[in-house]
Order: C-alpha cells, then structure tokens, then sequence
C-alpha cells in the first residue's frame, strides 16, 4: 500500500513538477499524492480520507493559510506528520509552524532533492510511530495479563552486560527493580553512530500497565529521535511534541538524555525534570550533574529544551537513577535521601559499575526492610574508560 501525501500550496505549476520529479514512486505505487490549493480544501480532504499519512503545506495562501491548517491536523488525526514550506528566511513562521507540530519545513523555491530526503525521514519517523501504537495497542489488549505484560516490558531493557564488548572505550551496567508485576520507569543505551553513545533513564507517572504501555512509547519515540543523530535537548523537545499529540494529559514521563562521544569524553545531555545524575570523579569525588532546567515530558507541546555538555576523564563516570532510590522509606517513614546516596557514592567511587549499581539497590532494600516497595527502583551507571 503506498504512502499518501497531501500537498497544499496555491501554486498551479507545483502539482505537474511533484508527479513528474516522482514519477517512479508513483507507477511503483510507492507514494500516492492528493493536491489541495488552500488549507479548508485539504481540512476536507483530510476529513474524507483518513488514509493519508503526510501533509506537505505552504504558508502563505487565500482561504485559509498554513499555520491555521497545522492547528487543526491534531483534531482529525494526530499521527499525521506535517512539513511546512515558506519563503527562505522567514523565520519566524518557520518557528511558529514547527510549535504548532510541523515535523520539518521546506524553503522556497522548492529543491525537490531535499524534497525528497524530507519526505523519507518523515516517512521514516512515521512508520516508527506507527510502531510505538501498535506496541501501546498491544500492550492495552493484555492489561488482564500483568504476567504476560511483565515479560514484554522486560524484553524491552537491554538486560545484556557488557553490551557492546568490543567497545573498550566505555563500560555501562543498569538495573530495575519494579514496585508491582508492571512498572512506569525505564533505561536505555544504544549505539547512535561509532562515535557516540545514547544512554537514557525516565520515570513515568503512575504505576501498573498504563505506566508500561507510556513507558513503551516514549522509550521508542527517544530511540526514533535520538537515530537521527539530534542533540540532546532536540531529542526531548521532539518527544515531548510527539507525546503532547497523543493528547493525554493524565500521564507524563521525567527524562535524563545524555550522548557520550566515545572518542573526546565529552558528554551533551538534557534534563527533563527528572532527578540529577551523579558526576563521579575518578578521583572519588561525587556530586549532582548541573540541571538543564527543563520541563517533564508530555504535558506542554510548545516547550524548548536546552542541551548542557561536560567532559569525562578517564576513570570519569555518571551514575543515573530513579526517585525510588532517594524516597524509598523505613518503617519510621524516613526517605533514603539524596545525601544517603551520595555518601554511599563517595564510598564505592572506584567499584566496578556492577556492584556499584547492585551495591546501591542493595542498600535502599536493607534501608526499606519491612516496608512494601512503592515505587519502581532504577539505576543506570556509565563510566569513561579511555580516549
């Protein structure tokens, strides 16, 4: 079945120069194209043909204009990816579309090989959030099934260590311990190219399967954003927008996004409200990584995100967990902490990952002894090993 595409501009030449630049997608029935010369021609076309995944619209046209037309996508469907096209250099509607959801924008006059290579990343992001539905559509049909949904999410973390062990120039280890069968919290690390690492951890609103169905998504919408090499803090804003289209505000997720280049030791990395990793010194030091400042992901589509950088030594490391570690409580109701924490990371610096990871879990569950596990216990741990 082809990819549909609507195009919106007022321009009557735009439609003969799309079907002839794509002629061999179009007799291959790879893409199919429907043309609309203002916005409330496409809002119709739209409403009468669920089917078509991309909107390709100009801004400035009679009728109704490009911006009005992206403010009203998410109404009819909020899987559609938009790509806005304007006049080169005009800014500030390129910004204003692109808070309003645009996925990306085009720059007239139009050049159909970057035309082109728009067209597929944007049908490369949708197929991956297809994927992230179908997952979450999945994982509802089996909410009566907690044992079942247990094994699926578990699947999901990387739960092999050492991960990637040819790679010599850094060592990771993480762990999970959820609160009930399902939990809302999640790690994870990949590969983005030879030179740079992903590593992740969040903590979703909430417990249980719901939890674990908007834990599934946003883990593959950061891995589908992260894969197209974004930094930190575009990564999240890109989430955060997708997250925001789905449209539910009863849940949200606190995201820690950070890329290490393998080859310098440097780190870029963004904070969304979740708690501040670790610096580990590989001197023995340990204090909290500088916050970006930025909001959790899921509730404000319009937010920005900022991407801060720092650089490891060798022996350098970073130590992320969840809010389960430092309010875990003991039968006198008293929280684990942020300075039980650090002093416990001051003391096994210098510990192989493994058992500082497990040391720490360990030690919250001594801590809690008697007291019923209220919140999913997460921590990932990445240490810099050489450059």
């Amino acid at each position: 079945m082809p990819y549909k595409i609507l195009v919106v501009d007022d321009e009557p030449d735009l439609e003969l120069l799309v079907r002839q630049r794509f002629r061999k997608q179009i007799r291959e029935k790879e893409f199919e194209f429907v043309f609309a010369h203002n916005g409330l021609e496409a809002l119709e076309k739209l409403q009468q043909d669920r089917t078509i995944d991309i909107v390709l619209s100009d801004i400035n046209m009679p009728v109704m204009d490009g911006l009005t037309l992206l403010s009203k996508i998410n109404e009819i469907n909020p899987v559609l990816k938009a790509v806005i096209v304007s006049a080169y250099g005009d800014m500030e509607n390129i910004r204003t579309a692109m808070n309003r959801g645009a996925f990306d924008f085009l720059t007239k006059p139009i050049d159909f090989q970057d035309f082109e290579i728009t067209l597929n990343k944007t049908l490369q992001q949708l197929l991956t959030l297809k994927q992230a539905l179908k997952a979450r559509d999945q994982l509802m049909a089996i909410q009566q099934e907690l044992s079942i949904a247990t094994r699926i999410q578990q699947s999901i973390l990387p739960r092999t260590f050492p991960p990637f062990p040819h790679r010599k120039e850094f060592d990771i280890f993480a762990e999970m311990i959820p609160a009930r069968e399902v939990g809302g919290d999640f790690y994870d690390f990949f590969l983005i190219d030879d030179d740079r690492l992903g590593f992740v951890i969040a903590d979703v609103s909430g417990k249980g399967v719901p939890a674990a169905i908007y834990m599934a998504v946003s883990r593959t919408l950061l891995k589908a954003a992260a894969s197209n090499g974004l930094s930190a803090g575009e990564c999240l804003q890109r989430v955060n927008q997708m997250l925001c289209a789905e449209g539910d505000t009863a849940m949200f997720v606190t995201v820690f996004y950070g890329i290490l280049h393998t080859r310098t030791g440097g780190v870029e990395y963004c904070n969304g409200g979740h708690n501040p990793p670790y610096l580990l010194r590989a001197d023995g030091g340990a204090a909290p990584l500088e916050t970006t400042g930025d909001m959790v992901l899921g509730i404000m589509g319009n937010m920005e995100y900022g991407t801060k950088r720092i650089t490891l030594r060798p022996g350098d490391g970073l130590f992320l967990y969840t809010d389960g570690v430092t309010e875990a409580v003991d039968g006198a109701g008293d929280f684990f902490s942020d300075e039980r924490l650090c002093q416990l990371l001051q003391q096994s610096n210098s510990s192989p990952l493994t058992e500082i990871v497990q040391g720490v879990i360990n030690e919250v569950k001594r801590f809690s002894t008697g007291v019923p596990q209220s919140d999913d216990i997460t921590v990932l741990a990445l240490r810099y090993l050489q450059q």
